[in-house]
């Protein structure tokens, strides 16, 4: 563990991140496996794109997981979104990934863990404040009354160097 970081992970929070590496990992073999089952058949071929989809769950969660894990705090906050999609799974006969996203977001809702997000996160995504520029201290001059001046014309333009010549057709 990093001895530079003041903080310590609980426990729970640790366990968040391993259960969602390793439902990443096997939500990538599962959509792999699912892909190359499906291509082996005919009709297989046109529930390509539904197969694909626990491989790209499989990417967002260990994605999330190296952010959860990192040496370096990352703001970083609860994603009940991926807890969902880890239940859905069930669909995909995945029951490891349902018990993981149902772990997650009971482990989501404890004090500690929502503590320690709230600290990776404070600071981390308020904009700092603009300071408007300072200015001098300087006296003012009492404002002198103008005395009102006519209107001028405007001036007409200037004509153009080279006018363009009309030319006369002859007979006319």
């Amino acid at each position: 563990m990093d001895t530079t970081n003041s903080t310590q992970r609980p426990g729970l929070y640790t366990a968040i991140a391993a259960m969602t590496l390793i439902s990443g990992v096997i939500n990538l073999f599962w959509g792999f496996v699912a892909s190359a089952s499906v291509l082996a058949s005919v009709v297989g071929a046109i529930c390509l794109p539904i197969t694909i989809l626990p491989t790209i769950l499989g990417a967002f969660e260990i994605t999330y997981a190296a952010k959860l894990l990192s040496n370096q705090p990352q703001p970083v906050k609860p994603s009940p979104s991926i807890a969902g999609f880890q239940i859905s799974m069930l669909l995909y006969g995945n029951v490891f990934s349902a018990v993981v996203g149902l772990l997650n977001l009971i482990f989501f809702n404890d004090q500690t863990v929502q503590q320690h997000f709230q600290k990776l996160n404070e600071n981390r995504f308020v904009p700092a404040p603009i300071t408007p520029p300072e200015t001098p201290a300087t006296p003012e001059e009492p404002a002198t009354p103008q005395e009102p001046t006519a209107p001028q014309e405007p001036t007409p333009p200037a004509e153009p160097e080279n006018k363009k010549r009309i030319r006369k057709v002859a007979g006319q």
